[in-house]
């Protein structure tokens, strides 16, 4: 079984800036991590590797320096990785994004199952993974905690809203998974020194079946930011003291409409 892990380098760190005419992050200078929820995909991606044999291939959009989170899922266990970087992909919203990851994905190979972390900490749109299985055209479920192989595809058991649903799938399908699902194991030193210098594959645009420019990045993103820019720091604070505080209390949510 070939399974595909989405991956995602994200700032390690919640101070970030925003460019306020593109609405984009700026992260040159940030420091980065793996998106804390794509490790649970992986790790159910291992698991099942462990136990029905097959291969695991990464991949991320990012810029070159997203190497380091292909690089860490080397050491977690992960047989190949790529990092689809390229100029024109930039300023994505979640419609370019998720078809930019289709195009991606179909221009590495054919695989029976994609997995996703459940959202990203940097959007938490939660919205790329089923998108990339509808520009993909294959089965997906969203809000997995439990995934099991079953005949020909997998069973998949969603966490909804009021109710626990079981659905099945054949392959090829797309499954984001919640972090309940396992816990990740962490990098591995022997690994690292085992695989060495492991190159990671670098490829861009020119190597989509659809290489024209205008369906990615700012340009293929029917979203965009009109205006973006920190809120306003304006909290005030009051300290009551001695008897009739929960009368003054009572005043105020009543004129504020709370109560």
């Amino acid at each position: 079984m070939n399974i595909f892990v989405c991956i995602k380098q994200v700032p390690s760190t919640n101070k970030v800036q925003v460019d306020e005419k593109t609405g984009v992050l700026k992260r040159d200078g940030i420091a980065s991590k793996m998106n804390p929820y794509d490790l649970y995909a992986l790790e159910t991606a291992l698991r099942l590797k462990a136990e029905h044999g097959g291969t695991v291939t990464v991949g991320t959009m990012g810029p070159p320096q997203a190497q380091a989170v292909v690089k860490e899922a080397y050491m977690m266990g992960a047989d190949d990785g790529y990092v689809f970087s390229d100029r024109r992909l930039g300023g994505a919203d979640v419609l370019a994004t998720s078809y930019t990851l289709s195009q991606a994905i179909r221009s590495v190979g054919d695989f029976d199952l994609i997995l996703c972390g459940k959202q990203t900490t940097d959007g938490d749109t939660a919205q790329v993974g089923p998108a990339i299985a509808e520009h993909l055209g294959i089965p997906h479920a969203a809000w997995v905690s439990k995934l099991t192989l079953s005949g020909d595809g997998v069973d998949a058991e969603q966490q909804l809203q009021d109710v626990i649903e079981t659905v099945h799938m054949p392959f090829p399908c797309l499954v984001t998974v919640e972090q309940d699902i396992h816990v990740p194991r962490l990098p591995s030193l022997k690994v690292a020194r085992e695989i060495g210098d492991k190159p990671v594959h670098i490829q861009g645009l020119d190597t989509f079946l659809d290489t024209d420019p205008s369906h990615y990045g700012l340009t293929g993103s029917p979203t965009q930011v009109e205006r973006i820019f920190p809120p306003a720091n304006d909290t005030e604070h009051e300290i009551w003291e001695g008897e009739g505080s929960a009368d003054k209390l009572h005043d105020i949510l009543k004129k504020w409409k709370f109560m």
